[in-house]
């Protein structure tokens, strides 16, 4: 095929606990791109819909990546790229990632899957780091694999795809205002406590656990973040308050997606995940701030084909 239209998911990052090293996609929220094959041997971005974001290749996310895999496979032809994005740039929820996975994935095709899954994920992360000036590889793995991922180890990379719950729903709160992943990145404390440490290394084995289970109450215990919680919750208006009035109507657990400003909430169903998009609606909605919620399925699939 000369074309291919994809759809790439969006992202949860960090999943509170797992700073860095987990991470899941959603179902049904994601951009959609549209890659063309031609005979040129260079990579144009033809079209942007939903974002502003440069149509240079070299400083698109997208672009990035297709340039770097063509190069690397000694590829005689050229990709053109349409990006439709979705959702806002900046959200928390891997909108950079979704870019970088995407383009991945379709080049990947037009080169007859020379690469690995593992391999996609190495140049996804190249338009990681153009996007957000970092090599991370939470998103971009979360959205290549599908489900819940869990980074074991970056040198070398180590990716571990773990069981998601038939009935684990995820419900997002995304103010519509920006926070930066540097930003979110330059707040981080340079050390941390060994009793912090070790309450969330913890954490992250009952997660990984209650996911391997189906223990859908391990699963909430565990959503506990010691760490970079307490620091990036300043950069989301009336977190606390959100985070208190989801769990006390039924929510797992709830934290921040990625860097923010994006709250998540996981549940046991789809009526359970729309309970907690009521409570976070009814906490936003007097309070001045444009806002979207969405309720989506953990995503299984991950980046794929639409047509």
């Amino acid at each position: 095929m000369d074309q291919f239209h994809i759809f790439s998911p969006a992202t949860v990052a960090n999943v509170s606990c797992g700073f860095d090293a987990m991470g899941f996609a959603l179902e049904t929220l994601g951009d959609e791109m549209i890659f063309k094959k031609n005979n040129t041997q260079k990579v144009t971005i033809s079209e942007i819909e939903g974002a502003t974001l440069p149509f240079e290749p070299e400083k698109n996310a997208a672009g990035v990546v297709a340039q770097k895999m063509l190069l690397d496979a000694g590829a005689d032809f050229g990709v053109d790229i349409r990006i439709f994005k979705k959702y806002k740039p900046g959200s928390g929820l891997g909108s950079s990632a979704a870019s970088s996975s995407g383009s991945a994935f379709a080049v990947n095709e037009f080169l007859g899957k020379k690469y690995s899954k593992l391999e996609l994920v190495e140049f996804a992360m190249l338009g990681e780091e153009a996007a957000c000036g970092s090599l991370i590889a939470d998103n971009v793995s979360a959205a290549l694999y599908g489900g819940f991922v869990l980074i074991r180890s970056y040198n070398p990379l180590d990716i571990v795809s773990v069981p998601t719950p038939e009935d684990l729903y995820v419900t997002v709160l995304h103010p519509q205002i920006e926070v930066k992943t540097e930003d979110g990145r330059k707040v981080l404390p340079k050390d941390v406590p060994l009793k912090k440490a070790v309450a969330q290394w913890a954490n992250v084995g009952g997660l990984i656990s209650g996911l391997h289970s189906s223990d859908y109450d391990l699963i909430g215990r565990s959503l506990e973040d010691e760490i970079v919680e307490p620091v990036r919750k300043l950069f989301i208006p009336h977190f606390d308050l959100v985070k208190d009035s989801v769990l006390k109507n039924g929510a797992l657990g709830a934290g921040i997606s990625g860097s923010g400003p994006s709250v998540f909430a996981l549940s046991k169903g789809k009526d359970q995940a729309e309970i907690v998009a009521e409570t976070m609606d009814e906490v936003y909605k007097n309070k001045g701030i444009e806002y979207i919620t969405y309720v989506s399925k953990i995503g299984n699939q991950g980046t794929r084909i639409l047509s």
